[in-house]
């Protein structure tokens, strides 16, 4: 720990303590949660809502005014940070005598920034945020405000299981954390430190218990999942010199009995081997659905990211899907804007993506992260020929949603039967990730039901009939 970190620590420890900000109240009782970014970040967030659980807190929603309010942060955009600000703001209108503790990624890599944001009294960082029990009793006694604890992030190198639980139908069950990989724009392995994971007998018996609570389907999340077993990488198709790969966890997840479905949330291209592939297609319970980084379709920029790819590769797995599996989804990541990305190169990418056979994209814009190599590059895309770039990807994902959505109307798929904010419906996916609009048959919630794909919603549905009266459990 460098001499910065050690006085702020010692700082803390000789800080007077203060009683808690409720007259009376020796400890809090009650604890609002409030997630920003990825499902690796909500697997964790409702592990730590089950440790105050235990400890007896009462959990409300973040709009009632909780004696605690918890935040787990993101920091993969400026976009994130600035969402973070926000949500204070919003937890304090709804009690200003709260205590407010952000954790997560931007409190691991801007500790001091957060710490200014007027009514923070605590930020955890990534070692930190899982013991974050341990920390409460700091904020007894006084008129503390913005007290850090934030370990370097080598110093985060334990594998912390997490998953979720509290929706009916699915939980993100987290089997890897951390990155290796060096892409020139992103902070994550600051963050988050080294890719790290659980042994595959823990990362069962965690989906043994979710399926015990009733959940049909699970989520496999982390930072980089492919990755799984020890933090070494794929090279080619060779498989490494490891005690388990991904391909190991995911054989021995589909036999636990219990659990109906599971989607593998985002895996690297190059970690995507034939043998992935192979067995997802002969799979009972891992569905049809990929979502695959590409991040740029132009060699120049993959290069200038550092990204262990060229699009050849790219354009080959996805190929290679359609082949085993012509009716999966596959969904793609896109950054546009990236330093020295001219209007040639954003053609030549948008070309790429174009013909390429995919879902949908998930767009992002560029934006600068401190302490990244990306961050010092020149030739800068202005950023409004950014947000131009975005839209435009934009509505070709929408075209591409629109056309993958058409080819199935008419014909019969399996949905995971949900609740839905539409009144008077129901919701669910399909096994290739359509979104279908149903007639409210409250039954019906948390089965898996052969549907009839009717019709485009405006709303971004597909509309749907169930084909039997009988609930199929």
């Amino acid at each position: 720990m460098n001499s910065l970190w050690q006085f702020f620590a010692l700082s803390i420890f000789t800080l007077p303590l203060c009683s808690y900000k409720r007259t009376g109240m020796a400890t809090p009782k009650s604890v609002g949660f409030y997630t920003l970014g990825c499902k690796l970040n909500y697997s964790e967030t409702s592990s730590i809502q089950r440790q105050f659980e235990e400890k007896g807190y009462l959990v409300l929603p973040f709009d009632k005014g909780p004696d605690v309010f918890v935040v787990n942060t993101c920091s993969v955009t400026d976009f994130a940070d600035r969402k973070c600000r926000k949500i204070v703001r919003k937890a304090l209108h709804t009690n200003p005598n709260a205590n407010v503790i952000i954790t997560g990624c931007y409190a691991q890599l801007k500790p001091h920034e957060i710490a200014d944001i007027p009514g923070v009294d605590l930020v955890l960082g990534a070692k930190e945020k899982f013991h974050i029990l341990d920390y409460i009793d700091h904020l007894q006694g006084g008129a503390t405000k913005g007290m850090i604890y934030v370990s370097q992030i080598e110093e985060a190198n334990h594998f912390i299981p997490a998953y979720s639980i509290g929706n009916r139908t699915r939980s993100f069950l987290k089997v890897q954390d951390g990155c290796n990989y060096s892409c020139t724009f992103c902070t994550i392995p600051k963050a988050r430190g080294k890719s790290r994971s659980a042994p595959i007998s823990q990362l069962v018996r965690q989906a043994e218990m979710i399926a015990q609570s009733g959940v049909k389907e699970i989520v496999l999340t982390g930072v980089n999942i492919g990755d799984f077993g020890n933090g070494t990488h794929v090279i080619e198709e060779r498989r490494p010199s490891k005690e388990a790969l991904f391909i190991d966890l995911i054989r021995a997840l589909d036999k636990v009995e219990g659990i109906r479905r599971y989607r593998i949330s985002s895996i690297e291209p190059n970690l995507l081997t034939p043998e992935i592939v192979d067995f997802v297609r002969q799979s009972s319970s891992f569905l049809p659905h990929f979502h695959i980084p590409l991040q740029s379709g132009s060699d120049k920029i993959l290069r200038r990211m550092k990204r262990r790819y060229l699009r050849q590769l790219f354009a080959d797995r996805i190929a290679l899907i359609r082949r085993k599996m012509p009716d999966a989804c596959i969904g793609v990541d896109v950054i546009v804007g990236f330093p020295g990305e001219t209007e040639e190169d954003f053609r030549d990418s948008f070309r790429f993506i174009r013909e390429l056979d995919i879902n949908y994209l998930h767009v992002f814009t560029y934006s600068e992260r401190a302490n990244t190599p990306a961050a010092d590059m020149q030739d800068s895309v202005p950023l409004d020929v950014r947000r131009l770039r975005n839209a435009e990807l934009r509505s070709l994902s929408e075209r591409k949603r629109i056309l993958g959505y058409q080819k199935y109307l008419g014909t019969t798929r399996n949905v995971l039967v949900e609740a839905s904010k539409i009144a008077g419906h129901l919701s669910g996916f399909t096994d290739n990730y359509i979104k279908v609009l149903l007639p409210s048959r409250p039954e019906m919630i948390n089965t898996i039901q052969p549907v009839r794909l009717l019709d485009l919603h405006p709303d971004g549905f597909v509309t749907g009939e169930f084909l039997s009266k009988e609930v199929h459990v």
